[in-house]
This record gives structure tokens, sequence and C-alpha cells, in this order.
């Protein structure tokens, strides 16, 4: 039963790859005719389909809108219900239907015409109506569904999908959409919080920087780094950085002075500590901290004392 399982479903991935492939082969000028149309664009691309069109347009308009091509969906049996209202003189329809005959979406098509709006069809049929009246069809091409009846849309689906990819990576490229133009659509994900957060977004601040005077004992700073709890403390005078003492700091200075911890802070601190700014991204303020074996990072401006970068927070925000 097993053996069988696997074999099924190797099948259907073959079977589906080989479609995917085939629509390399029929890409030609009616895409690029749709990309001109797309990008001639002024308002919002309306995807609509329904059933299992409808969910892999959903898709597509959600790929189109993250990758610099204002899109969303619209569900045709909806359409008749008030949400053509949503559609403009300076959109574009792109319709998605396997058959071409769907009723809902060939109700949409005279309304959306008299409006003046381009309409891109998406059919597995050349011949239906939605190829012949769509003023742009791409031809979906496939020999059979996956599913053994020949029922279920499996096949087509993932032939339509990809084309939908295609024609929105295509269209990304003509924008120069680029990382920051794609982090600031996905300001959650891991790309967008790399790119968009600065040092000021993660960076300590106030009152807990951990900071004492040049002329604080050892033993001072070593209150102020258990209070803050950042392992170290800046040495600072009216907020101008003289330095950053640290853990290593601390063991150089019981190595060399018996009375190390009634010392100046300033005779065992470290001199003109490594620092960035608070506009800086604050990812590449972790590979700095990472390249450099440090924990902690002076945030300054003009050299004074405006916040702290901890690893520990920059790890927690999600930058790296």
């Amino acid at each position: 039963m097993t053996d069988s399982r696997l074999a099924h479903a190797r099948a259907v991935l073959e079977q589906e790859a080989e479609a995917v492939r085939a629509q390399i082969d029929h890409l030609g000028a009616a895409f690029l005719t749709a990309c001109d149309c797309i990008l001639a664009t002024r308002g919002h691309v309306i995807v609509t389909g329904l059933g299992k069109s409808g969910h892999i347009g959903e898709k597509i308009a959600a790929t189109l809108a993250s990758t610099g091509t204002p899109a969303f969906f619209v569900h045709a049996a909806e359409a008749g219900h008030g949400d053509l209202g949503m559609i403009t003189a300076d959109d574009t329809l792109l319709a998605i239907s396997y058959s071409g005959e769907s009723a809902e979406i060939l109700m949409m098509l005279p309304i959306v015409r008299a409006l003046g709006v381009k309409t891109i069809a998406i059919t597995g049929r050349p011949a239906s109506h939605l190829a012949q009246e769509a003023d742009i069809h791409l031809p979906i091409h496939i020999d059979k569904e996956a599913c053994p009846l020949g029922l279920a849309p499996t096949t087509s689906t993932t032939a339509t999908l990809a084309l939908g990819d295609a024609l929105a990576i295509a269209l990304m490229q003509s924008r120069n959409f680029g990382e920051q133009d794609f982090a600031r659509s996905h300001p959650y994900g891991r790309l967008g919080r790399r790119l968009m957060t600065k040092n000021r977004d993660v960076m300590r601040s106030g009152a807990d920087i951990p900071v004492v005077a040049s002329d604080a004992s050892v033993q001072t700073a070593l209150f102020q780094i258990t209070d803050k709890g950042l392992g170290v403390t800046l040495v600072a005078d009216n907020d101008l950085l003289l330095g950053i003492f640290t853990d290593g700091d601390l063991r150089r200075a019981l190595e060399k002075y018996p009375d190390a911890l009634n010392r100046p802070i300033s005779d065992v601190m470290t001199r003109s500590p490594q620092t960035t700014t608070a506009d800086e991204r604050a990812a590449e303020a972790l590979q700095h901290m990472e390249k450099r074996h440090i924990t902690a990072l002076p945030v300054v401006a003009d050299d004074r004392i405006v916040g702290i970068l901890h690893i520990h927070d920059l790890l927690r925000a999600g930058v790296a």
C-alpha cells in the first residue's frame, strides 16, 4: 500500500512539473502585452475567479501586491452583489477560469469594459467565451489533470499559479523593485526587519544606559554593571563618551592593581571604544559586533552617548 501511494504521489508531481515546464514554450507576445498593459495601469490589478481558480487568484493577487504591482482579489460571485464597485476605470482586470466559461466572470466583462477597463484572461481553452472576449489571453497548456477522475483541478491550477508567479516577477523586474521596496511591504518579515530596523529601534536609552563618571571607582562601575545587567558600563562626563569598562578590563585591572576596586575607572577602562549611530541599520551593527566579538556597542551622536546596543536585544529583534 505504501509503495502504491508513493508511486501515485510521484506520478502527480511529475505530471504537474511537466505542466509547468510546458508553459515555458508557450510564453510569447501575449505575455509581453499583458506585462505592458499592467505596467501602464494607473490603478490596481483586479484579480477574479471562482472555486479553485479563485483560490489561485487570491495568491496571485497577493504575490503581485508584495512585489510592486498594486493588486487585490474580487470574488466573481460577490462582484454582482456590490463588489464591482471596487473596480475603477484606472484598473486592469485579470480573470482566471480554466474552462473560460464561468458565468459570473462573463457577466463582469461588459460592465468593466464599459468603464474602459482592460481585461486579461487566463484560461485553458483559447476558443472559450472568456478567451475570445478578453483584450489579452494567456493560455494554460496541460495534457490532463493529475486527478485520476480528470475532475479535480490539480495540474491546471499548478500551471496557473506558476504563470501568475512568472507574471509577477517579470513585472517586479520591470519596475526595478528591490530589497528596500520589498522590505517596506514586508516590515514584519525577516528581510523587512533586517532592512528596516535601525539602531534607534533596538537600543537602550535614558536611565537604561549603564554609565559612570570618569572619576568613579571600579567598585562603583561594578555596581552599575550589576544594576543594568548588560555586562558593561560606559564611562562619560556630561554624556561625552570617554571609554567602556568590560569584564575583560576588570580581569586585567585585578591582575595589575592590588587595590583595583578602589582605582578610578579612568585608569582601567578601554579608551576610544567601538561605536555606532542611531540611524545605522541594526543588522549592520550586529554584524560588526559579531566580527569584533563584542556584546555591547555604544550609540553616539557627536561623541555624546544616546544609547547602547546589546547583542541579545538585536537577536531578539530578529535582525540577524
